[in-house]
């Protein structure tokens, strides 16, 4: 564990609670709006937070090279992550109510 710094763990560990809670904080959202297509965005963040603990198990293990394949899973969730909040953003935007 000593290829990061504390403070850098701390941002690590925390950007990962942070998305945590902004999925589960959407998930409530669609609730209480009543407009279920927000779920589709806290589904289609969970590919970026897959990437997120793929990169801090990596760096946990000391970037060991048995684990170089996370390093590649970090990047396929990071792309799966960005199409599927992507689509999920077109989902809502389309069953949003424009008022003039």
């Amino acid at each position: 564990m000593h290829v990061l710094s504390i403070p850098t763990w701390i941002i690590h560990i925390s950007s990962v609670i942070e998305w945590m809670t902004a999925i589960w904080l959407i998930w409530l959202y669609a609730e209480a709006s009543g407009n279920l297509a927000w779920r589709s965005l806290s589904f289609g963040m969970l590919p970026a937070l897959v990437s997120a603990m793929c990169a801090c198990t990596w760096h946990f293990f000391d970037n060991t090279l048995d684990l170089e394949w996370l390093v590649t899973l970090q990047a396929a969730m990071t792309v799966l992550g960005n199409l599927t909040m992507c689509l999920a953003a077109w989902n809502i935007s389309g069953k949003l109510k424009v008022e003039s």
